[in-house]
């Protein structure tokens, strides 16, 4: 009912003003994730900091690091499937609440708040044996990466690719034209990133030199499917792929499989080929 009263109040507007109130729209998450009655045991075994604002999470004994990055409108708790699966096999989860996120009372950051954040992490734990990355998250790690942070290896899981599809997949869910998509798009540029017109492809993912597991569902709601093959040709060939099918955007994240293939990943027990992949799980390709 909401996404209606808002699709039909845009569409009256002229595109530059429609373009600004859907800036608004599109900065913030409107609502934050709180823990779910199943992560609230991991959740509450974490060791806890506020680092500058930015609640962090960490788990196990500090020994071999893996970062996990949530999404939008998520939080660290998310991960409580695979935070179970490392701390038995001896890894030392790490992880955060974005700002405007779980627990952190910041304002939503941008892509350079998390690869601060993400920065911080890394100065603290060094290299990490492995990050995964979820949803909006993929991108800020990858990101992280490319600029300094080390990891051994990574897995997304529903990841984009084009930074742009953000505002592509917003336009699309309000029925906003391509003026009011072009006048969005400047509206982050000067709001965001100081007028930066370079931003849809500088933080877009590029080639990447770290070994990555790219898993993502036939049936995402949130992030199309498309935007995996995008992923593969763009990281080159360090990136491996999994198909999944029938878990969605969020129940991916819960799913016993993925989890012990994006540990199993992590933990390099053995040469990630897409075929085999695939037939392992005796998923489609």
């Amino acid at each position: 009912m909401i996404v209606e009263v808002v699709r039909a109040s845009l569409k009256v507007l002229p595109s530059r003003i429609a373009g600004r109130v859907a800036f608004e729209l599109w900065r913030r998450p409107l609502a934050r994730g709180k823990v779910r009655t199943v992560e609230r045991a991991v959740h509450e075994a974490a060791k806890t900091r506020v680092v500058d604002g930015v609640v962090t999470y960490a788990w196990g004994d500090g020994e071999r690091p893996v970062l996990l990055v949530h999404g939008w409108r998520s939080r660290a708790s998310r991960y409580y499937a695979f935070v179970e699966r490392l701390v038995e096999l001896g890894y030392s989860p790490v992880s955060y609440d974005a700002p405007g996120h779980g627990d952190t009372m910041l304002k939503a950051g941008t892509i350079l708040d998390h690869q601060r954040i993400i920065n911080k992490l890394a100065d603290e734990n060094g290299t990490f044996e492995g990050v995964i990355a979820h949803s909006l998250g993929v991108p800020f790690a990858l990101y992280a990466l490319r600029e300094g942070v080390r990891a051994k290896r990574v897995v997304t899981i529903s990841g984009l690719a084009d930074f742009g599809y953000l505002v592509d997949a917003f336009c699309r869910e309000l029925e906003l034209d391509a003026k009011v998509n072009a006048e969005l798009r400047k509206a982050i540029e000067r709001g965001l990133f100081e007028g930066d017109e370079t931003i849809w492809t500088k933080y877009s993912v590029s080639e990447g030199a770290t070994e990555l597991l790219a898993i993502h569902n036939d049936e995402d709601e949130v992030v199309d499917p498309g935007q995996a093959p995008i992923l593969l040709e763009r990281y080159g060939a360090k990136a491996h792929f999994l198909q999944t099918n029938g878990l969605g955007h969020r129940q991916i994240m819960v799913d016993p499989e993925v989890v012990t293939e994006a540990v199993a990943f992590v933990q390099d027990e053995q040469s990630v080929q897409d075929s085999d992949v695939a037939e392992r799980l005796d998923l489609g390709a």
